[in-house]
Formats: C-alpha cells, structure tokens, sequence
C-alpha cells in the first residue's frame, strides 16, 4: 500500500511538474498570409531548435483574417503579403492597439499558364485586359494565340478569395486603383490550389506567388509595357525590382515587439531567418550567404 501510494504521488508530481513547464513557455500566436504560411512555419520549426521555451504557432487564412485577428488582440504577430489598409489601421488605433509594420521578405507575384499555352510573355496592360471588369480579352484567339487542349479558346479567369493579400495586391498593382475583377473568376482559398487548378485546365491564366511554382505549369515573361523587355519572375527579379508585379511581404506586430517576440523576430531578420525565406523561393531583405 505504501508503495502504491508513492507511486501515485511521484506521479501526480510528475504531472504537476509538466503543467508548470508548459506555463513557463512562451507561446507566440502567428496568423495569416496564405503566401508566407510555408516560410512562416519554416521559421517557427527551426527556431523551437533555436530556443525551445518557446513556441511559435501557425496558421494562414488570408492577410485580411491575419490582420483582423491582430486588431481583436488575438495574436501576435499577422502576416500579410500587402500594406494594411487606412480603415485597418483606424480600427486598430480605435481598439487600442498600434501596429508595426515589418518588411520580411520580397515575393514575384507570377502568372501561371498551362504547359500547353504557347503565350511567351505577356504586358501588365494585357494581363489587365484579361481580368478586369472591362475585359476586352475573353479569348486566347483576341491574343492570336490557340491552345492546345482549350476548348472554343475561352480564358478561364483563376483568381483568389477577396480576404487574400494576393488578392487585394494584385487589384491594386495590375488592375489598378479603381480598378474591377471580371465578374465569373474561380476564386481559390489557398496559393497552391491555384497553380493546381492551372496546371488542370489549359485554358486558364492564374496569379500566385512565385514559391507555388511546379515543374507542371508555366510562368509568363511579364513586360511592364509594350516598349518594355520581359522579365520572367524570380526570386532575383523580386529582390532587384526589375519584376514588375513583386512586392514586399509583411508581418505586423501591435507596437515595437518585446522580449520573446522581438527575439523572434530579430532571428528572422538574421542570416538563419533569411536563408529559410531563400530557401522557400523568396527573395530576403539583404544580402545572405546560404550554404
């Protein structure tokens, strides 16, 4: 009896032991941009190894539901793969808070084509023609081009739901400010369900970022205009800004980040933190020497 009761109290401490460890971490609340979640969970995987006393989670969403989630106070830090908006930042000083915003990283919003599409390269003022809301192209035929595979030529818009930062960047950068989508998009939740669906259907055109590229679809040369060479995308073309649709790619903090978080992300913005957004086919804020 003695011995069982002894048992039970070495594990009832043990117990009590993990409770106090698992309070004694620190949990830093991470949410939003569909396009950084892969190197947003990259960072948060490799620097448990860094410090393990602290636990970086992850979730996507869309920059807008990141950035709302900010706003309510419900997490830490929101990325975003464009500016907050005025009426956010608004909301935000309303509510009490006071957001940062932080440069992380450079992306090459692509246009992705099916491997059977002949188009080489494409202008912004074409791209612009194709999607909105006054779309004077409706077929690859009123481009001279045929492609194999597409059935009567018509162009299948693919776009991304309106709370992506994608989304909100790409209306802003190609469409321009007052600018509209064409009605009848297929607008996808995530990046990757993008170029999956390009890569399916030879009639489509879709826009995502340049870390979403297969060796399954292809990526249009974009010219800035006619008189313009093309630049295809990459991740040199986003850092140097000779591409014309990359953009900075954000993550925001309510005020200047503190203790745990700010150790984070200085780490980011260090050489370890820089080489993993290379990796996952960013361009960093600076130059790094990556093995």
């Amino acid at each position: 009896m003695k011995a069982k009761f002894i048992s039970i109290t070495l594990l009832s401490a043990g117990i009590a032991l993990a409770a106090l460890n698992a309070e004694a971490r620190t949990l830093i609340q991470n949410k939003g941009s569909d396009t950084l979640v892969n190197v947003a969970q990259a960072w948060a995987e490799q620097y448990r190894e860094i410090n393990p006393e602290v636990a970086v989670a992850v979730s996507g969403g869309g920059s807008g539901t990141g950035i709302a989630a900010m706003i309510n106070g419900t997490v830490d830090i929101a990325n975003s793969s464009r500016k907050m908006k005025k009426r956010e930042l608004a909301l935000a000083r309303k509510r009490g808070r006071d957001p940062v915003e932080h440069v992380v990283g450079y992306d090459a919003l692509a246009i992705y084509l099916h491997p059977n599409n002949p188009a080489k390269s494409l202008t912004i003022a074409q791209i612009a023609d194709i999607y909105g809301r006054k779309s004077k192209i409706k077929k690859w035929t009123d481009l001279g081009l045929e492609v194999p595979g597409c059935k009567e030529q018509q162009i299948i818009l693919v776009s991304r739901q309106n709370n992506s930062g994608t989304y909100a960047y790409f209306k802003k950068a190609v469409l321009g400010k007052k600018g509209k989508y064409r009605m009848g998009t297929l607008d996808m939740h995530g990046s990757k369900d993008v170029v999956e669906l390009v890569e399916k259907t030879p009639c489509a055109i879709g826009y995502s970022g340049l870390a979403y590229a297969t060796d399954h679809v292809k990526l249009a040369c974009i010219a800035k205009d006619a008189e313009s060479a093309c630049v295809v995308p990459s991740v040199a073309a986003a850092g140097d800004g000779s591409y014309p649709i990359a953009r900075p790619l954000y993550m925001y903090t309510n005020g200047e980040p503190k203790g745990e978080i700010k150790s984070y992300m200085d780490w980011i913005y260090g050489e370890q933190g820089q080489c993993i957004i290379v990796k996952k086919g960013y361009a960093p804020i600076s130059d790094v020497s990556c093995k």
